[in-house]
């Protein structure tokens, strides 16, 4: 596994592997790199009971740990997955759905496993933060009326239509 500054750690209580292969299976250029576990004793279980997993998601090294229940995934901290087509966002969301997944709004879609996930149009930041406010307006008073984001509706209000 590639040595990063910065690498994302998940918790989850026990379906750390099946939450990586299933991340796995829906983004590109990711997989399951090594699953282990713990040969100590830990304060969530005896040698063997901890199972850690490294995966590999858009290329991006993560780990994931099942250690028993701690703290459960809140909106604090989301992944976000910025999307070139309609087709990436439809793809994305409906794995994510289709897997017990529930939708919040903007974008926002909570895993099975608790996650939170932003599939987001990368279209979508340029035309709010646009130097002309009344377009930039119009595209965030969109954003908040959608759940799945449809790029085309987005692109209709930043135009004025």
């Amino acid at each position: 596994m590639a040595k990063q500054k910065i690498l994302p750690s998940l918790w989850y209580a026990k379906e750390a592997e099946e939450a990586a292969r299933f991340y796995a299976s829906i983004f590109p250029d990711s997989h399951v790199d090594r699953v282990w576990t713990l040969a100590a004793d830990s304060p969530s279980g005896p040698p063997g009971s901890v199972v850690v997993v490294e995966f590999t998601l858009f290329g991006v090294s993560f780990t994931a740990m099942a250690a028993g229940p701690h703290d459960e995934f809140n909106d604090a901290v989301s992944f976000t997955v910025n999307c070139a087509s309609q087709q990436e966002i439809d793809r994305y969301w409906d794995a994510i759905l289709k897997s017990g997944g529930k939708p919040q709004a903007c974008g926002w879609i909570t895993d099975k496993y608790g996650l939170r996930w932003q599939i987001v149009p990368e279209a979508l930041v340029e035309m709010m933060t646009d130097k002309d406010k009344a377009k930039a307006n119009r595209v965030a008073e969109e954003m908040l009326k959608q759940v799945k984001f449809d790029i085309a509706k987005l692109e209709a209000a930043y135009r004025g239509r």
